[in-house]
């Protein structure tokens, strides 16, 4: 049993602690989530992330993926197994720029600023997707990317 000190509880700051490694083991979940996705690291330009003033979480890019795809990404892969429930909800109305969840009861707003989409930019030219390069069953007239790569 907790204590009474000057009138208040002293579990107060315990649960405002808890509270806050929450937030941020949420945080860090679902940014190594993001980070195990190559097609939304390679895609997107300007990840940026902030806390909103009620301690929601913010993420936003430019490019890359939909917010849609992005929180579908999310919903697969923030996962515990000692955790027989989902550790991602959605909170809200998914769009293709905008997408909020419930991350471990923390809340997360997804911003995609002119998304191309998973589809589009897998087929956007580049100079060489790291896919194509490890393709080896593709037959070319032309070296293959792996072959430029490791001058084979």
């Amino acid at each position: 049993m907790r204590g009474l000190r000057g009138g208040r509880s002293t579990s107060a700051p315990d649960e405002i602690q808890l509270a806050g490694a929450r937030r941020f083991e949420a945080f860090g979940r679902v940014m190594a989530a993001l980070a195990c996705d190559a097609e939304l690291m390679e895609g997107c330009r300007d990840l940026t992330w902030w806390r909103g003033t009620d301690h929601s979480w913010h993420i936003e890019w430019r490019d890359g993926l939909y917010a849609t795809e992005v929180a579908a990404t999310l919903a697969e892969r923030v996962r515990d197994p000692d955790h027989p429930t989902a550790l991602v909800t959605p909170a809200g109305l998914a769009t293709s720029g905008s997408a909020a969840l419930d991350v471990m009861g923390v809340r997360f707003l997804l911003l995609a600023v002119d998304p191309l989409g998973r589809d589009r930019l897998r087929a956007r030219p580049g100079p060489w997707r790291l896919a194509d390069a490890l393709d080896t069953t593709r037959r070319t007239a032309s070296r293959h990317p792996w072959e430029e790569l490791l001058g084979g």
